[in-house]
């Protein structure tokens, strides 16, 4: 599992690396462009019930760590889906497969 760590909040954002890497693809680029969006979830099964939205800022610290050392392959298809959801009202919603642990087999595109 992978962690997204945002702002000055000590408690980290688990996901799975393979879509963390997707994610931190879109968000770099977002970011990186000087564009500010929303990310927002459903609660894990093993947390308080309920979702969670972040604002992402480029002048808000972030930080991505991975579990893996070797970087997993990309989906094009899964990056353009993220950077189109990037750029609508909504944001980024994320699904819950992504927060299941790579090893496992949960994660799809």
């Amino acid at each position: 599992m992978g962690v997204i760590y945002y702002g000055s909040s000590a408690m980290p954002i688990r996901i799975a690396d393979r879509a963390l890497a997707h994610l931190k693809i879109v968000i770099a680029t977002k970011l990186r462009r000087s564009e500010s969006f929303t990310v927002s979830w459903q609660h894990p099964e093993d947390s308080p019930q309920g979702r969670t939205t972040i604002w992402l800022h480029p002048a808000i610290p972030l930080r991505f760590v991975f579990d893996e050392p070797e970087p997993p392959a990309l989906s094009r298809e899964w990056i353009e889906e993220l950077a189109a959801s990037a750029n609508s009202s909504g944001g980024i919603q994320l699904m819950p497969e992504m927060f299941h642990d790579d090893r496992d087999g949960h994660v799809t595109e």
